[in-house]
C-alpha cells in the first residue's frame, strides 16, 4: 500500500507542475484559436473598489485618467468600502474628471463593492482594477479591442511585477508568475483562461451576474460564470498592469492564502465546476484543483517514503527509496536554509525559490483550514499588498 501511495503522489505532483503545463501547451499548438482583435471604442467603465487606500487612490485615478482611451468614452467609478481614512475625500477631488465616487458607510466586503460599482456603471465594457497597481497607457484600449471578437466574454490583462528594488522574495515570486502566465497563454490559445488577473481584467456588461456577498475570488468566479455561459475568457499580454513585487514572505503568504481559500470557496459557490459537464472541466481540475491538493501529496510522499525506507524490501529497491528519501530531506533542508537567507535578504536563487515554492504550498493547507472554519473576510489581510490570481 505504501508503495502505491508513493508512486501515486509522484505522478500527481509531476502532472500538476510539469505534465499539465506541457499538455496544455501542446494542445494550444494543435489548436490555436486566436482572438479577432480590432480597434473599437465602446464605452468603458473602470470599477475600482477601495478600503482605506488614501495613500494610493489619487495616484491610481491620475494613472487611469492618463489612459489613451477616448476621454468621453471612459468613466472611473471609485467605491469606498467603509473606509475610515480619507479615501473617499481624496477621490472626490476628481469628480469633475469623469470620476464617480460611491461610498458604503460600513464595510461590506469587496464583492459588495464590486456589485455597487457595476450596478452604477454605464459602460458596455467593465474593467476591474485594484488601487495599488498601475495600467500602461494603452491597457484599456487593448482590452477593449478583444471584444471586437463576438466569442469573447472576458479578457484578462498581463500582471507585471516590478522587481527594481531587487528583493529576493520578489525575484522568486516573479519567476512563479512567468511560469503561471505561460500556462495562461496556452489555455487562452487553446480555449479559455481559468480565471483572470484581478489587477486587470474586463467583461461585457451584459454578461455580468452579481457576486454572492462573501465571494473571495471575483476574478475567478466572474470569468468562470462567463465561460460556462459559452463565451471565451482570453489572455491579452498587451494589456499590462504593473505592481511592486512582494517585499516579504509574509505578504506573499497572505496573498496566496486568500487565493487558495477562494478556490475552495469557488467549488462551494459553483458546484457545477466539479461535474464533468462543461468544456473547461479538464483545465479547471488540472490548473486549480490539483494545485489545492498538491500539498497533501507532498506530505503523503514523505510519509510513504519514510515507511518504505524503514521496511525490509529488496536491496535494489531499498537503495532507491533511501536515496529518494535523502533527496526529500535535502530539499526540505534547502527550504529552511532558503527561509533563513530570505530573512536576511540574501540571494541564493535555488534556495530562495525552494522556500517560496514551499510557502505557496503551505498556504493551500492554511486556506483549507480557513475555508473549513468559515473565514471569508480575508481581503483585509492583504489590503494594499496587491491582489492577483494564482
Amino acid at each position: 500500500m505504501a508503495e502505491y501511495l508513493f508512486w501515486i503522489s509522484i505522478a500527481a505532483l509531476v502532472y500538476t507542475y510539469i505534465g499539465y503545463p506541457v499538455v496544455i501547451w501542446m494542445l494550444a499548438c494543435l489548436r490555436n484559436r486566436g482572438v479577432a482583435k480590432a480597434s473599437i471604442t465602446p464605452r468603458v467603465s473602470v470599477v475600482l473598489p477601495c478600503h482605506n487606500e488614501e495613500a494610493n487612490v489619487e495616484a491610481r485615478i491620475r494613472n487611469l485618467l492618463a489612459s489613451d482611451y477616448p476621454p468621453e468614452l471612459l468613466e472611473i467609478i471609485i467605491v469606498s468600502d467603509g473606509s475610515t481614512d480619507l479615501t473617499a475625500r481624496r477621490a472626490s477631488r476628481y469628480r469633475e474628471d469623469r470620476v464617480r465616487v460611491l461610498e458604503y458607510d460600513e464595510r461590506r466586503g469587496k464583492a459588495s463593492a464590486l456589485n455597487l460599482g457595476v450596478e452604477n456603471a454605464s459602460g458596455e465594457i467593465i474593467v476591474f482594477a485594484d488601487a495599488r497597481q498601475r495600467f500602461e497607457s494603452d491597457a484599456i484600449k487593448e482590452l477593449a479591442a478583444d471584444f471586437a471578437d463576438p466569442s469573447v466574454g472576458a479578457a484578462s490583462g498581463q500582471y507585471i511585477l516590478d522587481r527594481t528594488e531587487g528583493t529576493s522574495v520578489g525575484e522568486s515570486v516573479g519567476l512563479y508568475w512567468k511560469y503561471e502566465e505561460w500556462i495562461r497563454k496556452s489555455e487562452a490559445r487553446f480555449d479559455s483562461v481559468i480565471g483572470a488577473t484581478g489587477a486587470i481584467y474586463a467583461i461585457r456588461r451584459s454578461l455580468w451576474k452579481p457576486l454572492p456577498a462573501a465571494t473571495i475570488l471575483d476574478d475567478v468566479y466572474t470569468p468562470m460564470q462567463i465561460a460556462l455561459s459559452g463565451h471565451r475568457v482570453v489572455f491579452d499580454e498587451k494589456a499590462r498592469a504593473t505592481d511592486r513585487a512582494a517585499d516579504s514572505t509574509s505578504r506573499e503568504f497572505s496573498r496566496k492564502v486568500r487565493t487558495l481559500t477562494g478556490n475552495y470557496q469557488l467549488c462551494q459557490l459553483m458546484p457545477r465546476l466539479l461535474v464533468p459537464s462543461y468544456s473547461l472541466f479538464f483545465q479547471f481540475y488540472s490548473h486549480k484543483l490539483m494545485r489545492l491538493v498538491a500539498p497533501l501529496f507532498f506530505l503523503l510522499l514523505l510519509a510513504a517514503n519514510l515507511f518504505i525506507a524503514a521496511q525490509s524490501v529488496g536491496a535494489s529497491e531499498q537503495i532507491f527509496y533511501k536515496a529518494f528519501l535523502a533527496g526529500q530531506i535535502v530539499f526540505y533542508a534547502s527550504v529552511m536554509a532558503g527561509g533563513l537567507l530570505l530573512r536576511r535578504n540574501r540571494r541564493v536563487r535555488l534556495l530562495n525559490v525552494a522556500y517560496v515554492f514551499s510557502v505557496m504550498n503551505a498556504a493551500a493547507l492554511v486556506g483549507l483550514v480557513y475555508f473549513i472554519l468559515g473565514k471569508r473576510n480575508v481581503w483585509s489581510v492583504i489590503r494594499g499588498q496587491g491582489i492577483q490570481k494564482g
